[in-house]
């Protein structure tokens, strides 16, 4: 039988990478020990004690959730595995794969020291071929300290990235391991550490996509490990969606013994389907080394092509401009009770999530993701903007080495993923000269790939591809200005409103730092709004409304997450999805805000909420649509029309509650219905209803697969009920352990086979054992209503002596659900920008420039006089004007009585509103060349800067320059003049 199994595998691993190489997973039949073993590296070493673990497993991951980022368990830790080499497999030479270990490893073969990885973030490679025993048994052994505060051992340097803020502590291997054999030729694993290799790199030119053309090059890096000149054929094969063979063709190349060389080939391919945004289109792209018209090595490369351009302040995708919007997501992207180490298809359910909310850019924050995250993009049609590893600000020395390093290793391993349309240098400003050293290891090891390479701010940048701020709006007419993370209010998703028991009132909670921390404790039905109003900021100046634009932002964060928190619970919950990926309702929210490359489709909508209250209740109604008129009706009666703010909201004030039917309807401007959606009030509970779903691609005993199960309480016809907070028992039979899920309660209940639904409904996890076969039976009961059951089974992998099929990480389905893009131009021009030509002030008019210089980090401010505090535009002729955007200092804080001219005709006069940078000022269309803006009155504090950021700096407010007494001081960040159509 085992025998049969070994040629089974080898029949596996050649179709799918050729005659001499193969590839298992690593992950089963590892022993594990907490706390240090002095002579644990000894192949002689009793580890009968040990637990036995498979990867990925960080030892501390039940801590997810449970603790706060800041308690996280940190200690030396040992993982041992005994393994033989399998017979008939080639095996000149052997190398191991880390995706990823936490933070600093030793690795000893045998008893030998092989290396050393230390960055706790990146994949790495070893080379296992010289210390190796093909004929007996080997022991792996290795020792893993995750410190906070790890120091490199050449250097003693702390990694900046080590950081209790944002990056969650899951310590050990929480990330996969692969053990690759292959024949003295070979090609190389994209891993730079240890094994200072580059892999393949596969990328297209000439990419015509009217026309569905590309000119496809793929470059592999191949060693002949022999002592004779090898004459070899590099041939390529192209397979699309359904593993038809699209294109083949080769080169020959001689390779000298010893050799390190690049191999090269290229070719036209026609009727190209591109990625695109919700359009996960995948090749297989299968490079091969032929000797003597024999396949020594192949490798196969999923990959997508896409056209990208990043000018003129806007991002273009295959030809059309998309404006940015998703979400700042932990690299973490934990899960409670198992942090990052999750089944490969929850990785997918987790990322398409964000494309169903109509995102199209995720940002891992500080740190790279891991492969299975990015692998997950490209499948879901998720883009990403990927950086290396950093914290708050630039750095020098060795700490500074680091980062390049680390960007080195990530750009070099993700290199051939299309979901990656930006590099990440820093989530802070980086000088021009590190920002030219970051440019050049991109151009060196990924100069085709149409990655734009840049860093949060970066505004006044010369070089940057692309910058943006955290939690403010910036316009760029040179490279994208992309907010890296805006809106951080928190809000749990139990708390519908104030109404629904436990009866939480919006903001209620503790201090944060010794400031008012409502925005940290809010509602749904506030979240919900705030996340309207912050995202509104965006749009209004999204491109087609004017010469200089925004790019866009991502929402921090998408799913509630275990990292740095500001609200009542000990993790941060500004997720528009809670950590088990059940929705709140601000998802909702941006999923009728975001539909659309830029503008919005009208049919979105969404009523916030539910319609289960007491019949005294009068509340308001909000609605959430992108249409230009919403209608709200009870019963089918009309409650009329809704108050439209921030373009999307309407709200419906003081309705009084009655049983039955909440329905709203959109409509266009001429009154030609858009759409219509109903919630209606649930009876009351009668049972609980379970429904599990596990991968597309089957449920596997490896260890690592995983079923998730929705738990809902529902009335006699099957509707939710929204106000439910039953709670739950389960019992398990079968071969699964009981990962369970989160509630408000002591320890947030992670681990509890009892925890209550949530607004009528909550979600658990189970993960399979290794080995370990059969059908697993679920059921759920809580007192006064029906139980409901669930079973399932979970089938074995194709394994021997701990090597086997990782099946649950194949065959994945790829997300087509937005089709291949628009046709035609998604850009409709609203505004036209008037050129400026001149500015005279009051006081200083030779920085009049630094208003309207396209450079956020400079302004034009008089001498504090309130007779000095105006400026005068003079375009580059008479013109329309009606509107006209405006930066002002301290734009979050301070409000300015202003008058507005325009050749000398006073066209407006008021006081401006607080936003997150610009705001935008019309009056009926006037013609003229001359704008003069002019402070009629003293400004004032008209909101608070009280938040914080991390350490407790005060959040930027404009130029750096106090201006906090200065009544009478005018200054101008930057200005656009329009003509409104």
């Amino acid at each position: 039988m085992r025998n049969f199994l070994i040629l089974f595998l080898l029949t596996c691993s050649l179709v799918v990478f050729g005659n001499d190489r193969t590839k298992f997973s690593f992950n089963a039949g590892w022993k594990l020990h907490i706390g240090d073993a002095v002579g644990a590296e000894n192949p002689t070493f009793d580890t009968r004690e040990w637990k036995e673990v498979t990867l990925p497993y960080a030892w501390n991951a039940e801590e997810a959730f449970a603790k706060p980022i800041h308690e996280h368990s940190t200690d030396i830790v040992w993982y041992r595995k005994s393994f033989a080499v399998p017979k008939g497999v080639v095996s000149d030479k052997v190398f191991l794969e880390f995706e990823g270990i936490r933070h600093g490893g030793e690795f000893y073969l045998n008893g030998k020291f092989i290396g050393r990885h230390e960055n706790g973030v990146m994949g790495f490679g070893l080379d296992l071929s010289d210390a190796l025993l093909s004929d007996q048994e080997n022991v792996l052994a290795v020792r893993i300290d995750n410190s906070w505060s790890y120091r490199e051992k050449a250097t003693n340097s702390t990694y900046q990235w080590n950081d209790k803020n944002f990056n969650a502590n899951y310590g050990g291997i929480p990330k996969n391991v692969w053990i690759h054999f292959t024949a003295p030729i070979y090609q190389t694993l994209p891993l730079y550490s240890n094994l200072k290799t580059t892999g393949v790199y596969v990328y297209a030119k000439n990419m015509q996509i009217d026309n569905k053309s590309i000119d496809l090059f793929v470059e592999s890096e191949v060693k002949n490990e022999t002592k004779s000149s090898k004459q070899v054929n590099f041939v390529v094969e192209v397979r699309d969606i359904d593993q038809q063979l699209v294109k083949t063709f080769s080169k020959g190349y001689t390779l000298q013994p010893g050799s390190t060389n690049i191999l090269k080939a290229n070719a036209p391919i026609k009727d190209v389907n591109f990625w695109s945004w919700g359009y996960g289109y995948l090749y297989t792209v299968t490079s091969k080394v032929v000797v003597d018209e024999r396949v020594v090595d192949a490798v196969d490369t999923k990959t997508g092509f896409r056209k990208t351009a990043f000018r003129e302040g806007m991002v273009y995708l295959n030809d059309k401009v998309l404006m940015m919007k998703g979400y700042a997501q932990r690299t973490s992207n934990e899960w409670p009770a198992l942090g990052l180490s999750v089944a490969p298809w929850l990785s997918d359910y987790s990322n398409r999530l964000m494309v169903e909310s109509n995102a199209n850019l995720v940002r891992w924050m500080h740190v790279t993701p891991w492969k299975q995250d990015v692998e997950s993009c490209d499948r879901v049609g998720l883009m990403q903007m990927l950086p290396a590893g950093d914290a708050e600000r630039d750095v020098d020395g060795r700490r500074w080495e680091q980062r390049t390093e680390l960007m080195r290793d990530a750009i070099i391993y993700y290199r051939n993923s299309p979901s990656v349309l930006f590099y990440e240098c820093g989530n802070e400003s980086i000088s021009e000269a590190h920002m030219a050293e970051m440019i050049a290891i991109r151009d060196q090891y990924d100069p085709h790939g149409g990655r734009a390479i840049g860093s949060r701010e970066m505004l006044d940048s010369k070089i940057a591809e692309y910058g943006g701020e955290m939690l403010y709006t910036n316009k760029s007419n040179r490279h994208p200005m992309i907010a890296t993370e805006y809106m951080r209010d928190e809000g749990l998703r139990k708390y519908w409103d104030e109404y629904t028991y436990p009866y939480h009132k919006d903001g209620e909670g503790p201090l944060y730092k010794g400031n008012d921390a409502s925005d940290y404790n809010r509602n749904q039905d506030s979240h919900a709004v705030e996340a309207v109003k912050r995202w509104w900021e965006y749009w209004t100046v999204r491109p087609g409304t004017g010469k200089r634009v925004s790019s866009g932002g991502v929402n921090i964060i998408f799913s509630d997450s275990n990292t740095h928190y500001r609200g009542k619970e000990n993790y941060r919950r500004s997720g528009e999805v809670d950590a088990m990926r059940i929705p709140k309702d601000a998802f909702y929210a941006h999923q009728v805000m975001w539909n659309g490359w830029v503008e919005t489709d009208p049919t979105g909508l969404h009523i916030v909420g539910h319609w289960n209250y007491m019949p005294e209740v009068k509340k308001d109604i909000f609605v959430i649509a992108a249409g230009e008129k919403v209608e709200l009706f009870i019963n089918g009666v009309s409650q009329g029309f809704g108050e439209r703010s921030y373009n999307f909201l309407f709200t419906f004030s003081d309705i009084a509650f009655q049983t039955g039917e909440l329905s709203a309807k959109s409509y266009a401007e001429d009154g030609t219905l858009l759409a219509e959606k109903v919630i209606q009030t649930a009876d009351v509970p009668y049972r609980v209803k379970l429904k599990y779903v596990h991968g597309e691609n089957g449920l596997y005993a490896d260890g690592n697969d995983m079923v998730m199960v929705d738990v809902e309480v529902v009335d006699h016809k099957g509707n939710r009920s929204p106000t439910a907070l039953n709670m739950i028992d389960f019992q398990i039979e079968g071969p699964m352990e009981w990962k369970g899920g989160i509630a408000q309660g002591p320890n947030n209940y992670i681990l509890s086979e009892s925890l209550p639904v949530e607004a009528g409904i909550n979600r658990v996890l189970l993960r399979t054992r290794y080995g370990k076969t059969g059908t697993v039976k679920i059921k759920a009961m809580s007192n006064g209503l029906q139980a409901d059951s669930v079973q399932f089974e979970v089938s074995p992998v194709k394994a021997t002596d701990d090597y086997f099929v990782k099946e649950s990480s194949m065959n994945l389905p790829l997300n087509l659900s937005r089709g291949a893009g628009p046709t035609g131009s998604t850009v409709v021009q609203t505004r036209e920008t008037l050129r400026i030509k001149r500015s005279t002030a009051g006081a200083n008019t030779e920085t009049g420039i630094n208003s309207y210089d396209s450079n956020e980090l400079s302004d034009w401010v008089n001498d504090g006089k309130l007779s000095t505090a105006w400026i005068e535009y003079t375009l580059d002729k008479k013109s329309d004007i009606n509107e006209i955007d405006l930066k002002l200092n301290n734009f979050r804080s301070r409000s300015y009585p202003l008058q507005i001219f325009v050749d000398d005709k006073l066209v407006y006069e008021g006081n401006t509103p607080t936003t997150l940078g610009y705001c935008t000022l019309s009056f009926p269309r006037t013609k003229g060349q001359r704008v003069k803006i002019q402070l009629a009155k003293s400004s004032y504090v008209a909101s608070e800067n009280k938040h914080e950021e991390i350490g407790g700096k005060k959040l930027d407010d404009g130029v750096q320059r106090d201006d906090t007494n200065a009544k009478g001081t005018l200054s101008i960040i930057e200005i656009d003049i329009h003509n409104k159509k």
